[in-house]
């Protein structure tokens, strides 16, 4: 299949350091470039891939120092992408909904993935306008405000399989993942270590939008002994950070689609304890490949019986429920029922790289 792969132009392709959803594209990109698609990457010039590149822009935007006007090369970008529509069998989305309109005229079928969260009340006469444009979910939790939408299938998002290294031995610190932000409980997190006094590492990036959040809330709290933070980390960092660590905190306090941290906890074999919020009950096995609490206290508790837990079935759970391989051949199977196509996958070529550089390169 001839497959355009539209990507938000805040993070490099793959990111440097945080970027979930640019994460999550290149992954599937790379991937269907080995099982050999022919792939057409949207997304900004600096961007890494197998797979052709359309640059829409020099640089990512969010650390870019050049770019005054975001909503520019983003308007340019949707524009490329829909004048060269007839290209490609299918066009995949990644941009939520605002190429919305432009699909709904376009002949080529546009897939959207929808990466962000769907319980804001202003989003359903967005998506009741443009019912018939056909979505994926990150979970089933993300669709459960729009269960009336055009639902292809839930696909969770995955990784490689040898992006991370398993680390079997317990480890000695509690781990934080992810975004300063309130709904993302960072304050939580800590106030778990100091309870069971047990060190905490912070690997976090905080936003332009919520600097004030972190200089008056979270800034105070690192003042102590237990707490390091150690900002936004690479894939090779992590790899560290994450397999080092005794258990991943998720004391998230929004409806999370996702959670792209807690799959690659699992993928390090780190058990995780988190919210019963959004999609991580369907992440985490409760008892065998972390706790899921209802309470600040559950989580407490928790942290006493994760020796309980085998790291090894963290790491067998990544394997069969999280790859990258795995999400992209879901992929395939959609592209294909939306294509009218039978139910056949393209055999992966043997001389096509995996995709993604080695951890740390890039």
């Amino acid at each position: 299949m001839k497959i355009a792969q539209v990507a938000p132009l805040w993070e490099s392709v793959p990111p440097v350091l945080y970027g979930g959803t640019e994460r999550i594209v290149s992954f599937i990109t790379e991937e269907l470039v080995r099982q050999g698609h022919e792939v057409t990457l949207f997304a900004s010039g600096d961007s890494t891939t197998t797979a052709r590149l359309m640059p829409m822009c020099g640089e990512a935007l969010r650390p870019s120092k050049v770019v005054m006007n975001y909503e520019a090369p983003l308007t340019a970008m949707i524009e490329k992408v829909f004048g060269s529509a007839a290209e490609y069998d299918l066009i995949h989305s990644h941009l939520e909904f605002i190429p919305f309109p432009l699909a709904k005229r376009c002949r080529t079928p546009m897939l959207t993935t929808l990466h962000a969260r769907l319980d804001q009340p202003e989003l359903i006469p967005v998506f009741r306008k443009f019912a018939d444009l056909p979505l994926v979910s990150v979970s089933e939790a993300q669709r459960e405000p729009l269960p009336w939408a055009n639902w292809q299938a839930t696909i969770h998002p995955g990784i490689p399989h040898s992006l991370y290294t398993p680390q079997y031995n317990q480890g000695q610190y509690l781990v934080f993942l992810g975004r300063v932000a309130p709904e993302k409980g960072l304050d939580r997190a800590i106030e778990i270590a100091k309870r069971v006094e047990m060190p905490i590492r912070i690997g976090a990036k905080i936003d332009a939008q919520h600097a004030e959040y972190y200089k008056s809330v979270i800034e105070p709290l690192l003042d102590h002994p237990l707490v390091e933070f150690v900002g936004e980390v690479t894939d090779l960092e992590k790899d560290d950070l994450l397999g080092d660590a005794y258990a991943l905190l998720a004391p998230y306090a929004w409806p999370e689609p996702f959670g792209l941290a807690i799959i690659e906890a699992l993928a390090c074999g780190t058990p995780v304890i988190g919210s019963r919020r959004g999609a991580i009950p369907e992440i985490i096995e409760h008892g065998v490949t972390g706790f899921v609490c209802d309470t600040l206290d559950e989580m407490t508790q928790a942290i006493r019986h994760v020796s309980l837990l085998e790291r090894t079935r963290c790491r067998q759970a990544f394997e069969t429920r999280f790859t990258a391989e795995r999400m992209a051949q879901e992929y395939v199977t959609v592209y294909g029922q939306i294509l009218g196509l039978p139910d056949k996958a393209p055999q992966p070529s043997s001389d096509l790289a995996s995709g993604l550089p080695a951890a740390g390169q890039i």
